[in-house]
C-alpha cells in the first residue's frame, strides 16, 4: 500500500501506522483523515495483525492538532463535515477487533489529542504535551474530544482542561489517568513494541472479545456490563484459541493461538 502521509509498516502481527506529515507537525487534514480511515477499513478485515501502533513523524509531535489553514476556510456546514469524517475515523479505531496503542511522542493538541484517546491506551514519551486548545480559536474539539476527556479523567477535570485550554505534560496526563505509561524519548518506542508482541502473542479472539467487553461495558450499569462478559466468555469458546489455551496450560507448555479471529 502507498499513502501520501502516512508510513504503514507490518512484521509479526504488530501494524505500525506514523502520520507522516512532519512539516506541518503531523496536523490532520482532510487527506490525511480519508487515507487512515482506509487503512483502518483494511485493518479490520486482516486477521493476521495483532495489535495497531499508532505513533507521529519526527520527534515534535504525535499529532499537533487539525489543520488550522484548513479550519480557517470552513463554514458551518463544511465543518460539520469535517468533524463527522474525523469522528468516524475515530470510531473505526475503537471498534477495531485488535487493541490500538496511542504511542506519543511530542505534542498531542487538540485533533492530535483525540486521536490518542481513541486509542485503547496510550504510552507517552516524557516529552509529551497533551491538551485541547481550541477555546482559543473560538472552537471546540469536534472529534470526540469532549466525550472521550470525560470518560477518561472525569468530567469536571476535562471541563477545566477544555474551559482553560490548558497544556499538561506527560506525567500529569499519567496521573490524571489519561495516559498509561511514561518513559524516556529514546526508549519509547523499544517499551511499545515490548507491550505490543506481548499482546500479540494472546489469543486473538479473546482479545477481540475482552476489548468490546470493556468498550461496551463503561456505558451500561454493572448488571448488563456483567451479562456482555458472561456471553463474550461463552463465545470464546467457539474459537480453537480456547481449547489450545487450557491443553496449553495442561500439558505445561506454551500456547500456539491461531494468526487470525
Amino acid at each position: 500500500m502507498e499513502f501520501k502521509h502516512l508510513i504503514y509498516e507490518k512484521e509479526e502481527g504488530i501494524a505500525r501506522i506514523t502520520l507522516n506529515r512532519p512539516k506541518a507537525l503531523n496536523a490532520l487534514n482532510a487527506e490525511l483523515i480519508a487515507e487512515l480511515d482506509g487503512l483502518l477499513d483494511t485493518l479490520a478485515k486482516d486477521g493476521a495483525v495483532r495489535m495497531v501502533l499508532l505513533t507521529g513523524a519526527g520527534d515534535k509531535a504525535f499529532v499537533a492538532g487539525a489543520d488550522i489553514s484548513e479550519l480557517a476556510h470552513m463554514d458551518s456546514f463544511s465543518a460539520r463535515i469535517f468533524a463527522e469524517a474525523g469522528q468516524g475515523m475515530m470510531a473505526k479505531i475503537a471498534n477495531l477487533p485488535m487493541p490500538v496503542m496511542a504511542v506519543v511522542n511530542g505534542f498531542a493538541l487538540g485533533g492530535g489529542c483525540e486521536l490518542a484517546l481513541a486509542c485503547d491506551f496510550i504510552y507517552a514519551s516524557d516529552k509529551a504535551q497533551f491538551g485541547l486548545p481550541e477555546e482559543t480559536l473560538g472552537l471546540i474539539p469536534g472529534f470526540g474530544g469532549t466525550q472521550r476527556l470525560a470518560r477518561r479523567v472525569g468530567a469536571a477535570m476535562a471541563m477545566e482542561l477544555i474551559f482553560t485550554a490548558k497544556r499538561i505534560g506527560a506525567e500529569e496526563a499519567r496521573q490524571l489517568g489519561l495516559v498509561n505509561r511514561v518513559f524516556p524519548a529514546e526508549e519509547l518506542m523499544d517499551a511499545a513494541m515490548k507491550t505490543a508482541k506481548t499482546i500479540a502473542s494472546m489469543g486473538p479472539a479473546a482479545i477481540a472479545l475482552a476489548k468490546i467487553s470493556v468498550h461496551r461495558g463503561v456505558d451500561v450499569d454493572l448488571s448488563a456490563g456483567c451479562h456482555m462478559e458472561k456471553e463474550a466468555f461463552g463465545l470464546c469458546f467457539a474459537s480453537p484459541d480456547a481449547k489450545e489455551g487450557t491443553g496449553a496450560f495442561l500439558e505445561k507448555r506454551k500456547a500456539v493461538f491461531s494468526t487470525s479471529r
